[in-house]
């Protein structure tokens, strides 16, 4: 309750000073709601709401300038990865990987990753090839997540994975144990799903750039 109080005083201190809601809750852990609440009838003077308006605006125009930089990012990797197609369309490595990740990769432009997932294990080894040999990522960029059942986890199962992807355990997320209503395993060789990530938002870009310069080559 004690608590409650001073961080309401707290939050009342710095709507006087002029903070916007927003503001006060980077420094307060408190809802909306109940900001609200707390702060009803206060009143900012002239002065503070034309400053208040003002860092608003240069925020805004501050995340419309980084959004143009990023599209204008994008356009330009897209382009220059077109444009280097010609010089993979010869590669059988180049072509089953680029459909593999089509088909079963992370293809969310919101990402920051590549991801691909799959529980075949030469599927997952074979992309682990294409990332290292076409798309030139280094070993200590790949990071390994397994979603299993609880039916199916072993204490091997970190190891089997890492050793079909040569990455070790300290570059492995903590395992994903999923329940499930089964009694008995229907597989006994299943090792659940393995999941590739690498925190590469350029590479999600050229891998983009080489699937759009291949639809534009077969089209």
């Amino acid at each position: 309750m004690i608590y409650e109080i001073q961080k309401k005083l707290k939050a009342i201190y710095l709507r006087k000073l002029g903070k916007s809601y927003s503001e006060i809750r980077k420094r307060i852990k408190v809802s909306k709601s109940t900001l609200s609440l707390w702060l009803k009838g206060i009143e900012l003077t002239p002065e503070q709401r034309a400053e208040l308006k003002g860092r608003q605006k240069s925020r805004y125009n501050g995340a419309k300038a980084n959004q143009r930089k990023r599209i204008e990012r994008t356009k330009q990797i897209i382009k220059a990865a077109k444009k280097e197609l010609k010089y993979f369309l010869k590669s059988p490595l180049f072509l089953a990987g680029l459909m593999l990740y089509w088909a079963e990769g992370d293809k969310s432009d919101e990402t920051e990753h590549v991801k691909f997932s799959n529980s075949d294990p030469a599927m997952i080894k074979f992309m682990m090839r294409w990332f290292r040999k076409i798309c030139k990522v280094p070993k200590e960029k790949f990071k390994i997540c397994i979603h299993i059942h609880k039916l199916h986890c072993r204490k091997d199962i970190e190891y089997y994975w890492s050793k079909i992807t040569k990455i070790p355990f300290s570059q492995f997320y903590k395992t994903q144990i999923k329940p499930t209503s089964l009694r008995h395993r229907r597989n006994k060789l299943y090792n659940g799903t393995c999941a590739i990530s690498i925190h590469n938002k350029d590479l999600f870009r050229r891998i983009k750039g080489w699937k759009l310069g291949f639809l534009e080559k077969v089209n």
